[in-house]
């Protein structure tokens, strides 16, 4: 019988022994999947309130419009800059007052239309927010958004709760699948009531009349006139600002 003490090198180097919070094979499992979500949560909910972000306007679009593009996509994009730098200088996102700041641009931090408003915001030396995702093509952030307001989500439930639950407007330019996504989402929550009341702008009636048969909707019998009612149009920056006070969008006075 050998009575010497064996090692215990084998039992600290079992996965077992590791401390939660380090095991990544741990954190990354099937059992830990509502941890994570919690974490996705979290960690950006403590950076917006660091940085006294009380309320948002959110800026949906396509990420493959461009500054030099086809057709109207330099228009698009000109706006959308301009609309970021006219929301934060007039919406409260400089003046950070009793140390809470209202209105800032979040956008989904990509390119195309992302870029442009977070551009803006840039522009007037404002704070700016990019809610990004982890897509198979890795999405990199544009270089806009405030370093400390750029997040990067796996869960696109956790982006979109994010993007919603601070948001006091809603401006919609021109898009495809993702932006029809975030913009019914949003719609859905307002028309059931699981959203308080914000106005929605989209961004170049021609366009969302092309892809949108709202008319259709309410002829159909498929949604109601106030329902109807939820969505605005504006053509130019200035005039979607315009549109977003008329409707009920919150400025804190200066």
């Amino acid at each position: 019988m050998d009575d010497r003490k064996p090692s215990s090198t084998a039992q600290m180097a079992s996965p077992s022994y590791r401390l939660a919070a380090l095991d990544q094979d741990f954190l990354l499992g099937d059992s830990t999947r509502g941890v994570r979500f919690q974490l996705e949560y979290v960690k950006a909910e403590e950076n917006l309130r660091i940085w006294g972000v009380r309320s948002t306007i959110v800026v949906f679009g396509s990420a493959r419009v461009r500054e030099d593009g086809p057709g109207r996509h330099p228009y698009w994009y000109e706006q959308a800059r301009a609309f970021g730098a006219i929301a934060s200088q007039r919406g409260g996102a400089l003046t950070a007052s009793g140390g809470l700041r209202d209105n800032v641009i979040a956008t989904g931090g990509g390119p195309g239309i992302m870029e442009a408003a977070n551009r803006g915001a840039y522009d007037v030396n404002a704070p700016s927010i990019g809610f990004n995702i982890t897509l198979p093509h890795e999405q990199e952030p544009n270089a806009y958004s405030t370093p400390d307001l750029t997040f990067r989500f796996h869960y696109f439930a956790m982006r979109k709760m994010h993007l919603a639950m601070r948001a006091n407007a809603l401006v919609v330019f021109p898009g495809g699948f993702g932006t029809l996504d975030e913009l019914f989402e949003v719609l859905t929550l307002r028309q059931t009531g699981k959203a308080p009341p914000l106005p929605i702008v989209l961004f170049d009636k021609g366009y969302w009349q092309s892809i949108i048969k709202f008319d259709a909707l309410l002829e159909h019998g498929m949604v109601s006139e106030h329902d109807r009612k939820l969505v605005h149009f504006a053509e130019s920056a200035e005039e979607t600002w315009a549109t977003l006070v008329e409707n009920g969008l919150m400025v804190s006075a200066e």
